[in-house]
């Protein structure tokens, strides 16, 4: 049994959570790694992240480079004599960094691999509609989410959960899977798989403008999962417009009712507290939706302030 030594690569707040289990678990973090300071906001502050303001807190030895390959970082990494890296949504590693440890260098995907590899493996396994997904252990090489497999634990989604709901599961569940990864390398029991490749692995495209928006000729249900799947980030979106207005409209929940129908695809039908839109198989119910420079609100308490006419559509 050998003593771990680990560094511990991540930014966001999905990665906060396994470093604090990691932490919690009496592993010894030598050192941790996330990304530089950005300017963010109006003011155009230095953001720090949720991994940074979590390591200032827990006072861990920090090290933010712009530049993985950089010489005096290369060195300073070296000289934390770590023997394991931990690496949870940071990003893609140069082999000088990934192959320095003597145990290896593993990361943890919020997906089934070899299903879902990429930057948003959350959202697009609602998007497309999947019933269950998990997370996966794996030893880094030099491609994106392609390494040999330690651990892979599966869990449901249920039909209505978005995609902030599923993060938080799959941030509890890859603490889990984390640790036990962690004691399977401590023992030098950690037994690997190779990941095979097929024609119908699906992928986690990055998110965009373009993909985040709504095609009302689509299905009622690839529509609710589309908005589940952004929701609450970065959110589905589309145009609305009544009479000579159009805004661009954000929509956080939605309720999907199969019916027949005579309407318009895309009109939008409201009464004093109710929203729905109609697509080609029914209705779209919104529930809760932000309109530019507005709060992010229950459609009930838009409709409070206003009102559209008969001509309103979405597009």
């Amino acid at each position: 049994m050998e003593k771990l030594r680990i560094i511990f690569m991540g930014t966001p707040e999905f990665a906060v959570g396994i470093l604090d289990t990691i932490l919690k678990n009496n592993f010894e973090v030598v050192g941790v790694i996330t990304a530089a300071d950005k300017p963010a906001g109006r003011g155009q502050k230095l953001k720090y992240s949720a991994v940074k303001e979590y390591a200032l807190e827990k006072n861990l030895k920090l090290l933010q480079p712009t530049n993985l390959k950089d010489e005096t970082f290369l060195e300073e990494l070296k000289n934390l004599n770590a023997n394991l890296q931990v690496v949870v949504a940071f990003r893609m590693l140069p082999k000088v960094v990934w192959e320095m440890p003597k145990l290896g260098t593993f990361n943890l995907h919020a997906s089934l691999l070899p299903n879902y590899r990429g930057a948003a493996p959350i959202n697009w396994a609602i998007i497309n509609g999947e019933t269950k997904t998990g997370v996966t252990t794996f030893f880094i090489d030099d491609k994106i989410d392609t390494g040999a497999m330690i651990l892979s634990t599966e869990i449901e989604i249920t039909p209505d959960e978005n995609a902030g709901i599923l993060h938080d599961k799959l941030m509890d569940l890859g603490s889990k899977t984390v640790i036990d990864t962690l004691h399977l390398i401590e023992n030098d029991k950690a037994a690997t798989t190779i990941q095979k490749d097929t024609d119908d692995i699906k992928t986690a495209y990055k998110l965009n403008k373009d993909n985040c928006k709504i095609d009302w000729t689509k299905s009622g249900k690839e529509i609710h999962n589309l908005i589940r799947g952004l929701s609450p980030y970065p959110a589905a979106w589309s145009f609305f417009s009544d009479k000579d207005q159009e805004w661009n409209v954000k929509i956080y929940e939605a309720r999907f009712s199969q019916q027949d129908h005579t309407e318009t695809i895309g009109k939008i039908i409201t009464t004093k507290k109710e929203m729905k839109v109609a697509v080609s198989d029914g209705y779209i119910e919104i529930l809760q939706l932000q309109f530019p420079g507005k709060k992010n609100l229950k459609t009930a308490e838009l409709l409070n302030g206003i009102s559209f006419g008969g001509e309103a559509k979405a597009f």
